[in-house]
């Protein structure tokens, strides 16, 4: 997620490579992104990556937050950025000793197709701040800021939700090729259509029923099949599963 943040930020408008300082343990990792764009920052030391910087993009497992955090003596003036899922600004402010502005952002894996759903919180900030963080990764997709207190179930709607979308497309092309479609030709027809379906509802901000009632004629082949997938529990198991993943 780090190299595709700092890949997507710089195919941006508002930062160049040179501004951009990157940390890993990897040095193979970071050999292979200054190969991309020779004027990336690289270096494998936390702290000198953070010393000067405006702001601390923190793209590490949730486990290592503290860690990390505890390393690197986060300065007041510095904005945190943290893409760990499930650490809260509480943890943030305990682990880095610092009460600065912060920021928990989730982006989905559709963020290496610059079209993730982006969810965005906001500890201590201004609104010039906020616009800024928000421009930055409004460059991957949509953005959307919301409280921390809704984190849990957004981020199961956008960033778990993204898997569920890709089993339901999964499920549809091993329909098509039951009925004698090829793999790949299987694949595009669902794909494409859930991309449409998702376009529907974002561009004309309608609603998932007008939509479906478009499309469901009486008497005709599409009502038949909505009804089975209720008679089989579809809607349920999407809501369950939802539930499940806070």
């Amino acid at each position: 997620m780090g190299s595709a943040i700092a890949l997507g930020l710089v195919n941006g408008d508002i930062i160049k490579p040179h501004d951009i300082i990157i940390s890993n343990p990897s040095t193979e990792k970071l050999n292979a992104l200054k190969a991309r764009y020779a004027d990336f920052n690289i270096t494998s030391d936390n702290k000198e990556a953070t010393k000067n910087s405006e702001v601390v993009i923190l793209a590490v497992k949730p486990w290592i937050v503290e860690k990390v955090l505890n390393e690197i003596n986060l300065k007041k003036q510095q904005m945190l950025v943290s893409i760990a899922a499930g650490v809260t600004f509480g943890q943030l402010g305990k682990y880095s000793g610092v009460d600065s502005t912060m920021y928990r952002v989730i982006p989905n894996t559709a963020i290496s197709q610059r079209s993730s759903m982006t969810l965005i919180a906001a500890h201590n900030s201004t609104s010039e701040q906020d616009i800024l963080i928000t421009n930055l990764f409004k460059q991957f997709g949509v953005t959307m800021i919301i409280p921390e207190d809704k984190m849990a179930a957004a981020t199961s709607l956008s960033s778990c939700g993204i898997a569920y979308v890709l089993k339901y497309i999964q499920a549809g092309m091993q329909a098509g090729i039951e009925m004698g479609l090829t793999p790949d030709d299987a694949a595009r027809m669902v794909a494409q259509s859930a991309k449409g379906a998702a376009e529907l509802i974002l561009n004309n901000h309608t609603h998932p029923s007008v939509e479906i009632d478009k499309v469901t004629t009486p008497g005709g082949l599409t009502i038949k099949g909505i009804n089975e997938l209720e008679h089989d529990g579809f809607s349920s198991a999407i809501i369950k599963a939802m539930k499940a993943s806070i």
